[in-house]
Parts: structure tokens; sequence; C-alpha cells
């Protein structure tokens, strides 16, 4: 099991630096929880990959420096969208 859980954050790890996604990304293509994947490339990699962990650790910091700006966009489109859709007739 152990092996399994380190070969996992490896390839978690590899993922987020090639992709630059996001946890919430890396979580849906592996079909885990963003939990799992936080602790995999925050604890696991570090003991394993330090090189790819910090890496993967300024992927993160950088998410998490545009994460309001992101939210900002999100709830913008989600109000177009709605004033797209026509009214229902009441």
């Amino acid at each position: 099991m152990n092996d399994f859980c380190n070969r996992r954050a490896v390839e978690l790890g590899l993922y987020i630096t090639e992709h630059a996604c996001t946890v919430r990304d890396a979580a849906k293509k592996f079909g885990m929880g963003k939990s799992t994947v936080h602790k995999d490339v925050t604890e696991r990699l570090m003991t394993l990959d330090p090189e790819l962990c910090e890496r993967v650790r300024k992927v993160l910091d950088y998410n998490l420096s545009v994460r309001h700006l992101r939210g900002g966009e999100a709830t913008r489109k989600k109000c177009a969208d709605k004033k797209q859709q026509p009214q229902s007739a009441q």
C-alpha cells in the first residue's frame, strides 16, 4: 500500500507541474478527493522527491495567489449566463 501511495504522489506531482493545474483539477483527473491530492503532493512528495515537491509548491502558491481572480471570473460568467437565458413567462 505504501508503495502505491508513493507512486501516486509522484504521478500527481508530475501531472500538476506539467499541466500547471489546481489541486481540484488533479483530483478530478485521478478520481480522488482534493484532500488526498494535497496530502500526497505536500507531505508524501517531500520525502520522495524534494525537487519535484518544490516545483509543485510553486504551482500551488501561484494558484493560491490568483484564487480570488478565478472566483470573480466564475461569478461573472455565471451572471452573464443567467442574463442570456430567456425569462420564463409568468
